[in-house]
């Protein structure tokens, strides 16, 4: 009896430690509806129209409010303007002028309450937002909201191949079954739609920038179609990134030459194939020249006359062209921040009117941090959108909790001076700066196949925030976060603080423990993971890291002042006194701008050399800070969610460690100098962490 009760034991031990993964697991994003702690506020919902567009509106208020419903005699109703309407809800001819195609008007008369628009999608954003209230538990009694986007088109670029393998993709192959489209309509395809529509997003690009000509053929324009007929009702527009060779590489054409009228007449052509299949085709993105990627400086045309040529194919259908301007591998001979703007800057004023140039927030590449890029505020006869990193290339992939409604937030409220104090990166992007009338702004995603979506939970808080800012940049990163934290993990006002506590200052401990201090393009060599600020091998000198710190025995950083590469020039005359001395230089940027030596006093005192170190470490106290507090969040969580993160975070403390501890060791080889007698000497050993390698990391181009 005894062996018997003891395997009984064994047994229960044993089922009893395997971990249960039952629970939420992440899929349906920020709209968990069984949260919304609330009824719908009226007894009855009217929603008043038969298109695709009210039947979803219509079913969001089925999955969220199910049975419960509110007591009181009041309507909820949904219902484009009429005069009647207007009468009924004493909205003032004033007021209702001021919605633009996708505004809204939400208001409560004695117990009904109103979503209004003109148009059947600001219906469906606004029933969105009602509901974002429901969840973070606003009252409804004064409700009286009219909100228009800030910014007019607002899509995500997806940086997956026709294989689904995704380039800087860390959640798992595309979600973009092309072999099975345009049959097979996958739930997912709808469920993403939801998504996207419920925090403002507008418009999608399926495919790399790095472009596959197969795109434009009449087989993969049958299932682009299959996609834009499934999104179309969410009031989301499909574009398409393209290969500007595809005349020669689809129909044998000797040229792709833009000024050739047989290639002007290929993209008219094709254009017009492309609209016949998909009415409210949005346009092009284009990468050309850059990167290896084919363009008119092939032909020594101008990035204008291959844009223009675009654009003229595209006008008749009301289509616009996203030219990126991320363009560094034109000449390597010129400092890698510079070249964006020195190829755009001659050529503004000399786009047609249904072009915007896309530019990234920063003068590189994503990077943890970097400054505004100075082509911001520059062409003030060309429209500019932002394009944003949403994916996670150079923080940590999935795995590390990097919240980046600050960094968004931080690219967004850049003040570029360039017409005095205000004259911010937001006003630039929304076109009242310079009053634009073509606005954008793009995110390159991080959705997957993982049930997740994004591979880590708080990544998806990326995606969220990213839509809610391209909607409203007046937003706070703060406010974002307690929305989602409250659509997505819990309502318990204890864990929202908490979990706030955690998020925000997350993405600078990603920045402290791998780029302090305005060092920048650290990371090893192809895949982007992990440390390598050692590598100095790459075919190109602007590939390496050491190109970009220039560490050497006399000190740290990249001279970028007049005494060197002089990119403080192209920014505006406040920013050139602010960059030019490193004491008036904001501290986070100071080696993005200076070399200085190792021994430079800082204003509080401490050494160039002690503070970069201690900043090192500091970003490494602040992920255990985070596991800490994680742990305190159990009681309010579900279990497979606080499971999947708390795995995480253990991740991203060894790799903020191995971060740190590669760096300083790489570093203090250099500059020869001890760590700070505060601090505990670095682990491993250096020549150890220079030989690790790498090879199957996720993600690689």
């Amino acid at each position: 009896m005894r062996i018997v009760v003891c395997l009984l034991l064994l047994l229960s031990t044993r089922v009893m430690a395997v971990p249960d993964f039952s629970g939420e697991d992440g899929y349906r994003l920020w709209q968990r509806y069984d949260v919304i702690d609330a009824a719908l506020p009226a007894a009855k919902l009217e929603v008043v129209g038969r298109s695709e567009t009210h039947n979803i509106i219509r079913d969001e208020f089925r999955r969220a409010f199910a049975n419960r419903v509110d007591r009181s005699s009041g309507t909820l109703l949904v219902q484009k303007i009429t005069p009647e309407l207007q009468t009924r809800f004493k909205l003032q001819a004033d007021v209702t002028a001021q919605l633009s195609d996708e505004g809204f008007i939400l208001k409560r008369q004695g117990n009904d309450i109103l979503i209004t628009a003109k148009t059947d999608i600001g219906l469906l954003y606004g029933s969105y937002h009602l509901l974002r209230l429901g969840f973070i538990q606003q009252p409804l009694d004064s409700l009286s909201v009219l909100q228009n986007p800030k910014i007019k088109r607002r899509l995500l670029n997806h940086w997956d191949d026709l294989d689904r393998h995704t380039e800087r993709g860390y959640a798992g192959e595309s979600i973009f079954d092309w072999h099975r489209l345009p049959l097979d309509k996958d739930q997912r395809y709808y469920d993403y739609a939801r998504a996207n529509a419920s925090i403002g997003i507008n418009g999608m690009v399926p495919i790399n920038v790095n472009a596959n000509a197969l795109m434009l053929t009449p087989m993969y324009l049958q299932k682009v179609k299959a996609l834009a007929d499934i999104v179309r009702p969410y009031g989301i527009k499909m574009y398409l990134s393209i290969k500007f060779s595809s005349p020669q590489q689809l129909d044998g054409l000797n040229t792709s030459d833009p000024l050739d009228p047989q290639v002007q007449q290929w993209w008219k052509t094709k254009a017009a194939e492309i609209y016949q299949l998909i009415p409210d085709f949005g346009g092009f993105l284009v990468k050309a020249n850059s990167e290896g990627q084919p363009g008119p400086g092939d032909y020594g045309r101008t990035h204008a006359e291959g844009a223009n040529m675009l654009a003229k194919a595209l006008k008749p259908h009301g289509g616009v062209v996203f030219w990126r301007a991320f363009v560094y591998a034109n000449d390597p001979a010129i400092e890698r921040s510079l070249q964006a703007y020195d190829e755009f800057v001659p050529l503004d004023g000399k786009f047609m009117d249904n072009v915007i140039v896309q530019v990234k927030n920063g003068p590189i590449d994503f990077q943890p941090r970097e400054p505004f890029s100075p082509l911001f505020g520059a062409t003030p006869e060309t429209p500019l959108a932002m394009e944003l990193q949403i994916t996670q290339e150079y923080l940590g992939f999935s795995t590390h909790l990097a919240y980046l409604g600050t960094l968004f937030e931080e690219a967004m409220d850049a003040d570029t001076h360039v017409k005095g104090p205000g004259s911010t990166v937001a006003k630039v992007v929304d076109g009242s700066l310079y009053n634009h009338q073509l606005t954008g702004i793009a995110g390159v995603a991080n959705t997957g196949m993982q049930r997740n979506w994004t591979g880590h939970i708080f990544a998806q808080s990326n995606w969220y925030a990213f839509g809610r800012l391209a909607w409203d940049h007046t937003l706070s990163a703060r406010q974002i976060a307690n929305e989602w934290i409250k659509q997505t993990l819990t309502v318990q006002q204890q864990a929202v603080r908490q979990i706030e506590a955690i998020m925000m200052p997350s993405r600078e401990y990603v920045v402290e423990y791998m780029t302090p201090l305005g060092l920048h393009h650290l990371m090893d060599s192809g895949h982007h993971y992990g440390p390598g600020p050692w590598v100095d091998n790459l075919g190109r000198a602007d590939w390496n890291p050491v190109y970009y710190h220039r560490a050497d025995k006399q000190g740290i950083g990249l001279d970028r002042t007049a005494s060197g590469t002089n990119a403080i020039s192209q920014y505006a005359p406040y920013w050139q006194q602010k960059f030019a001395n490193p004491e008036s230089t904001p501290k986070e940027l100071l080696l993005w701008f200076h070399h200085l030596p190792w021994d430079y006093q800082l204003t509080n005192g401490e050494t160039l050399w002690n503070e970069l170190v201690r900043y090192y470490y500091r970003g490494v106290d602040g992920v255990s800070d985070m596991q800490q507090r994680w742990q305190q969040i159990k009681p309010y969580i579900d279990a497979n969610q606080f499971r999947q993160v708390d795995m995480a975070l253990s991740i991203q403390l060894k790799e903020a460690k191995w971060w740190r501890d590669a760096s300083v060791l790489y570093f203090q080889s250099i500059a020869k100098r001890p760590v700070p007698e505060s601090l505990t000497e670095p682990e491993g050993n250096l020549k150890e962490y220079q030989s690790r390698k790498f090879p199957y990391a996720p993600g690689q181009g």
